[in-house]
């Protein structure tokens, strides 16, 4: 189903408490719409019951809020559709405390048997948890049935919030142990009857509605989307990435979410908030370099946009909030026509390491190196799963972790047959027929220790390995491209060198260790011992990017984008548009520790002379202003400079036959 995923949205919360008087007296429909609507919102979510429990229109049900003396989310809909703004419904699943109270049966509890969420003398508040293996679940499709009644027609579509399973030793979840024949002591049954659960519940949702309204948009949030997130997919027309960066996500985790959402083969967007925090931050405003760099970023994955609110009590929107997302969203609607139906052109695609080790979810350090590996050289990069088709890619990359399984070995196998090629740090890689590595994943005797190597121009130097490789031997066929020198020994109470860890032995005896392979390669793969990105994203020295950089100079010569003269800190993606134009975004913004706790961002950065190679002969046009720089032609490439621009600059590329 094609839904009509607008660009410029906004996530309206209105979790409010029944302690709160007098709700929505100020409220006025016609200023409500005419706000939005002068901030160039095309889209607003908007509540029909929130985390609290309560329900913010006419209802059958007795959880309508106590002070609420009008029929809101209708007055809301009406105004906004008159406006041609959007209004997709929110409907809390996994939060509600009005249920949690009436039903204490319905909230989720652990092996110890206690229930998961607020203590009961929490300060502070907080939510406790429904548990979808309750009868809590009809009670939420008989709200949302009532709530396809009520409005019918008018509905837009459907925000379901919340979808976590998280303890699984209720009576119910005991029951579905017995029923599916699963030991709750188990670990693996434990993490099996989640994602049962959570699979199950979604459908029922999904299927329920599309038996009511066949062109609704429905999206199922759980604040991430990963590789657990693939079996819901479909019941999802598309996908919402929450990610707030100073909210707990951090400014990596939306470029990395994005880059593997983008391959389910859905329409997204990314949501960020215009909290200078996080949800539920009144009077908490994000600068507007930093919005602009959240919603630029959308864009340049591909994607769309949406900014979190909360509306007060009052009902009145705040006029700060609005002149930001205003400010933010006329730029992003001057920038549409070279977006819409855009989907990003690739290359490179990286196993997302969080199919493989789940306990890192959001903050995976192996997808974190991987990322800022590829976006510092400028290449075209996905994430993707094992069950993505890797025939669209020329590389393959295999962070750190990657246990291949039969099925995937075979699926990788085939791809080098087919002319593709592997790069596989640490124990990855290990066992595929042809791969320049030979071993069982031993670790190797000693860490931290240190590679010499060519690759990097700087063979004079040993440069130490901070985390620990795997042993191997070369392949009949591998060539060795860096060597491992042990330290004297290993760090230990008992004996040690200065600081921190043992120096190399240069120059000392030798032994076969001494002098192990730290990267081999054939023709079309290449293994580097140690897991380099797990490396990067830990100690981040420029020799470990540096090195993968070379790695990936070695399989792909000839890469998308060839870009000189730029910071470290550009961010450069190519979107591909329906008629075979593509579109180059070039994002510089720098986010900075400047309190405790999380990045910000406040200035755009000035950025000049940037020389830029494309594949193929390509015509570049900036947009939207419509200069043209001076191009050349070398070698199959197409070069052309951006002499200067601030924060975002795209450039159109228009194919000459």
């Amino acid at each position: 189903m094609n839904v009509d995923l607008r660009f410029r949205q906004v996530h309206l919360d209105f979790h409010t408490s029944e302690h709160v008087a007098d709700l929505c007296s100020q409220f006025d429909a016609d200023a409500f719409a005419r706000t939005l609507k002068e901030a160039h919102v095309d889209s607003v979510t908007l509540f029909s019951r929130c985390h609290h429990g309560w329900i913010y229109h006419d209802t059958k049900f007795p959880n309508k809020h106590p002070h609420l003396k009008r029929d809101l989310l209708a007055e809301q809909i009406e105004a906004c559709h008159k406006a041609d703004i959007r209004c997709p419904i929110y409907i809390t699943v996994g939060w509600d405390e009005y249920a949690a109270r009436l039903h204490p049966e319905w909230v989720e509890v652990d092996a110890n048997g206690v229930r998961h969420g607020r203590k009961p003398l929490q300060n502070g508040g907080g939510w406790l948890k429904l548990d979808f293996a309750s009868e809590y679940v009809d009670y939420l499709i008989a709200q949302i049935d009532e709530v396809i009644d009520r409005f019918g027609p008018e509905i837009d579509g459907f925000f379901f919030d919340i979808i976590h399973q998280w303890s699984v030793h209720s009576e119910s979840c005991m029951k579905e142990y017995r029923r599916l024949n699963l030991d709750p002591t188990n670990p693996q049954h434990q993490q099996h009857l989640r994602d049962e659960l959570k699979l199950r519940t979604v459908e029922r949702i999904s299927n329920f509605v599309r038996s009511r309204l066949k062109d609704v948009s429905i999206f199922h949030n759980g604040g991430h989307v990963g590789p657990l997130f693939r079996k819901m997919v479909e019941s999802s027309t598309h996908l919402e990435v929450e990610s707030l960066p100073t909210g707990g996500w951090g400014y990596a985790h939306f470029p990395i979410t994005a880059r593997y959402a983008r391959t389910l083969g859905k329409d997204f967007l990314g949501m960020t908030g215009k909290f200078s925090e996080t949800w539920g931050h009144f009077n908490s405003y994000k600068n507007t370099a930093a919005l602009e760099y959240e919603c630029f970023s959308a864009l340049a994955q591909g994607g769309k946009c949406s900014v979190g609110d909360q509306l007060h009590p009052s009902g009145l929107l705040d006029p700060k909030t609005y002149r930001l997302i205003g400010e933010v969203y006329r730029g992003v609607a001057a920038k549409e026509p070279w977006c819409q139906s855009a989907r990003a052109v690739t290359e490179i695609a990286v196993l997302n390491a969080e199919e493989f080790d789940t306990s890192a979810e959001r903050q995976d350090p192996r997808n974190l190196g991987a990322y800022r590996i590829f976006q510092e050289g400028c290449h075209q990069f996905d994430f993707v799963d094992s069950q993505a088709d890797f025939k669209n890619y020329r590389l393959l990359v295999l962070p750190d972790i990657v246990d291949l399984n039969p099925d995937l070995k075979t699926k990788i196998e085939s791809f080098v047959q087919s002319g593709g090629k592997v790069l596989a740090t640490g124990r990855s890689g290990l066992g595929l027929s042809g791969f320049p590595s030979i071993g069982t994943g031993e670790e190797l005797p000693t860490s931290p220790d240190f590679v010499q190597t060519d690759l990097t121009g700087e063979s004079d130097t040993e440069f130490v390995m901070y985390e620990r490789g795997v042993k191997v031997t070369p392949s009949p066929t591998a060539e060795v491209l860096a060597t491992i020198q042990e330290p004297f020994f290993e760090r230990s109470y008992s004996r040690f060198v200065s600081h921190a860890h043992t120096p190399p032995r240069t120059g000392g005896p030798s032994d076969e260790q001494s002098h192990s392979p730290g990267v081999l390669a054939t023709e079309s793969m290449i293994h580097i011992v140690h897991p380099v990105f797990t490396t990067y994203a830990v100690h981040s020295m420029a020799f470990h990017r540096d090195l993968v950089l070379a790695c990936v100079a070695c399989l792909l010569p000839e890469p998308l984008m060839l870009v000189e003269g730029a910071p470290r800190s550009l961010q450069v993606t190519v979107t591909g548009l329906p008629d075979g134009r593509r579109v180059l975004h070039l994002l510089h913004y720098i986010p900075e520790r400047r309190g405790l706790r999380f990045d910000i961002v406040e200035d755009p950065m000035w950025t000049k002379d940037v020389q830029i190679g494309v594949l193929g002969a390509w015509t570049p046009v900036l947009q939207p202003s419509g200069k043209q720089p001076a191009r050349s032609e070398s070698n199959g490439r197409t070069w052309f400079k951006v002499d200067e621009f601030l924060g975002h600059e795209l450039v159109e590329l228009t194919p000459i036959p």
